[in-house]
């Protein structure tokens, strides 16, 4: 049986429980169906079972798993910790931080704040509005005449601006 080859590839990155990722991984599969590979990769086990459960079509776990198969991602999706060393309750390294900063794709994050992290100018949405604008810049981006990979979203540049006001 031969598989499907897909045009595109979403890494999906999370951790601790991996409900963030799980939610993103949900909506993503609904909203692409199977025309893009969704590849779950977390912190731990438990968030790449999770994932993998909600739809991701592969996944993997740990430092090493992440450092490695976040370049295969054309969108890099997660909360705004995956960026950030030590965050997360000490579960991204710098080593996870700086490869998914590092790798080509284009990262889409949740503006997620908490007592260690405050964005200032952005104003606090709750998190399934979060999660369903982050897969509106996915799969607006996924049109197959995608060539614009840095071009910034007109109406994420409004809603930043907006806020800013």
């Amino acid at each position: 049986m031969q598989t499907k080859k897909r045009e595109k590839t979403i890494v999906v990155v999370d951790g601790m429980g991996g409900g963030i990722g799980v939610q993103l991984v949900g909506k993503l599969r609904d909203a692409t169906g199977d025309n893009v590979e969704i590849i779950a990769l977390g912190t731990n086990a438990v968030a790449v079972e999770r994932m993998v459960k909600a739809g991701a079509h592969r996944g993997a776990a740990g430092e090493n798993a992440i450092c490695n198969s976040v370049r295969l991602g054309d969108f890099i999706v997660g909360p705004i910790g995956i960026i950030i060393g030590n965050s997360m309750m000490g579960e991204i390294t710098h080593s996870m931080a700086e490869a998914i900063l590092a790798a080509p794709g284009k990262r889409i994050l949740l503006p997620l704040q908490n007592e260690h992290l405050t964005l200032a100018g952005l104003e606090g949405l709750p998190l399934a509005k979060m999660i369903e604008r982050a897969v509106e810049l996915v799969t607006e981006r996924l049109d197959l005449n995608y060539s614009h990979h840095n071009e910034i979203d007109e109406q994420a540049a409004k809603d930043i601006i907006k806020n800013l006001s």
